[in-house]
């Protein structure tokens, strides 16, 4: 991955966890693997275990935890209703700089 791509991904993975997340709860092993799936391949599993306690810490997301067969139990997290909220603005702000940045890209018309 490279520098720029890095720095781009700081401001938005986030909302890109929070996304995967309005399909259907997961735990953090889980986000990671369905993000790579997606072409996301060079995220750490940290970087995501970080974000999603920062998540939960804002009220973001519920977490709850379910027995494994392997191991202690897993944090299972979930979008809750201010998670939502949250990620519906993040996509009104996508929307925005994407059609500006789209306006740049072709000549600012």
């Amino acid at each position: 991955m490279t520098k720029l791509m890095t720095e781009m991904l700081k401001g938005t993975l986030e909302g890109i966890i929070l996304a995967s997340l309005s399909g259907r709860p997961a735990y953090g092993y889980e986000i990671t693997a369905r993000l790579r799936e997606q072409g996301f391949s060079d995220i750490a599993e940290g970087t995501i275990y970080a974000l999603l306690i920062r998540m939960e810490k804002r009220g973001l997301v519920d977490v709850a935890k379910v027995p494994s067969e392997k191991g202690p139990p897993r944090k299972v997290h979930s979008l809750n209703a201010q998670g939502r909220e949250y990620l519906e603005e993040f996509w009104r702000t996508w929307s925005f700089l994407t059609e500006r940045l789209e306006q740049l890209h072709e000549g600012g018309k």
